[in-house]
């Protein structure tokens, strides 16, 4: 493989609302590490990075994490979605701008693009038509969510040569050493996650946060949750070798912010979650840690929530999702009330200010009455803490995934571009989209709520 030159791609979105919520593919940026330990040459363009151009007439807002607005171009909503009350945008650069980072890239030997949300394909399938055009006759390999699970829509519609589901490394090292015929001589033992090279950020343009992941899978199998398809069993880093890999983006790249994309940091914290902290703190690194995919209440021990404030976590985000104990039980049993009023108590006693933790609530489920919604805000409000409202998502696969067919108004099978949360997919009677307006209403308006579900 020594040689050989590899492009990665990070597509548009396409949706009715996106939002930089410390959103970078570490998937696609840990596949091209692993291609350049193996003697690759590695590009990266990305369509979600600051444009060229001034677009909108001013450039988008950056808050002091590093998150902030994507560029949007309003475009025509696509046939399925037509005549849905919100205006359909193209967020990241203009295709121009994507066009003159492909000729400053130059020609590939092979190109790896990476899909998140299975409704955001459009610009998945708009980002290989480019890549197709520019670089004809060279091999597409498409992966990440949307190729995993959706795959057989992927296979027939995207138009890559290779369609990678779950965990890549292991394929694409095997894809392309057939299409080379070039065996690699690195391969990574996928049950120790430190054999991984650090994902390859020094790539990306402007480089305002790294997203850090410390272990994959989760020990849950929440019914709305994909976590199990993406990434099977729980594998965990080691905590030295996690703060290795904080300090080498602080102290040479002059990164502060570090989002966790970890679906379970604080399970057996003791193992990592505490050792990793203390070790932050050891060696005194001045860095703030990002949560956006919630942390498990059940685990947030005064112990754990004093080495947070200690370490520097900023944004914390908890998963309630449910008020409802018989929700909670039927969706997963991951948290009880009790469990989250406790680790509220906790962080409050370490010093954090409770109107600063965010509080994922799940709007949508199928048969989920506006009622329960409601009651959960309240509950949330109550408590001194910030709702934040996340639309259900319908995902093939997943436990919910049957019920949410017999129950949406929308062929979910048929068009990933029905999986949209914003449509509220599964409304009915008991919570329609006036309902939800209302329940938007009284959680008050914080960061948008579509990307908050992580």
């Amino acid at each position: 493989m020594k040689g050989k030159r590899v492009l990665l791609v990070n597509p548009w979105i396409y949706d009715f609302a996106a939002y930089d919520l410390w959103a970078k593919p570490l998937g696609l940026l840990s596949l091209g590490a692993l291609l350049r330990i193996n003697g690759c040459e590695v590009s990266f363009v990305d369509c979600l990075k600051t444009p060229h151009e001034q677009m909108n007439g001013k450039p988008p807002k950056v808050y002091s994490g590093g998150h902030g607005k994507f560029y949007r171009q309003i475009v025509e909503s696509p046939a399925p979605l037509k005549g849905f009350p919100r205006r359909y945008g193209r967020y990241g650069i203009s295709r121009d701008a994507f066009r003159h980072d492909l000729e400053q890239a130059g020609q590939p030997d092979a190109i790896l693009v990476t899909s998140r949300m299975t409704y955001w394909y459009p610009g998945v399938h708009e980002a290989i038509m480019c890549v197709r055009d520019a670089f004809p006759g060279i091999p597409v390999l498409l992966g990440g969510i949307y190729a995993t699970l959706c795959s057989g829509h992927a296979r027939e519609h995207a138009g890559a040569d290779h369609v990678l589901c779950g965990e890549g490394e292991l394929e694409v090292l095997r894809v392309l050493g057939s299409v080379w015929g070039a065996s690699p001589e690195y391969y990574p033992d996928m049950d120790d996650l430190d054999s991984l090279p650090y994902p390859l950020f020094d790539l990306v343009e402007p480089l305002r946060y790294v997203c850090i992941q410390t272990s994959r899978g989760c020990p849950y199998r929440c019914t709305y949750c994909a976590s199990h398809l993406l990434a099977p069993g729980l594998r965990m880093r080691d905590p030295l070798k996690v703060a290795d890999e904080v300090e080498h983006w602080h102290r040479r790249h002059r990164v502060d912010d570090f989002a966790l994309y970890d679906d379970a940091f604080l399970f057996r914290s003791r193992r990592l979650a505490l050792p990793l902290m203390r070790e932050i703190v050891r060696r005194r690194l001045d860095v703030r840690f990002h949560c956006p995919n919630a942390l498990h209440v059940r685990y947030l021990s005064q112990e754990v929530a004093s080495a947070m404030k200690e370490s520097g976590f900023s944004t914390i985000r908890l998963g309630l999702e449910t008020s409802d104990p018989a929700l909670q039980d039927k969706t997963g049993g991951k948290v009880s009330n009790d469990e989250f009023l406790r680790a509220l108590e906790n962080l409050s006693r370490a010093g954090f200010d409770p109107s600063d933790i965010g509080v994922y609530i799940l709007c949508g489920l199928p048969g989920q009455h506006a009622r329960e919604v409601l009651d959960a805000v309240e509950f949330v409000m109550r408590s001194g803490a910030r709702p934040v409202i996340t639309e259900y998502s319908p995902l093939p696969g997943t436990g919910t995934w049957e019920e949410a067919l017999r129950s949406s108004r929308y062929p979910l099978d048929e068009d990933p571009l029905f999986h949209n949360n914003t449509l509220l997919p599964c409304a009915w009677e008991g919570l329609d989209l006036s309902m939800y307006r209302e329940i938007r209403l009284a959680a008050g308006r914080g960061t948008p709520s579509a990307q908050e579900a992580g």
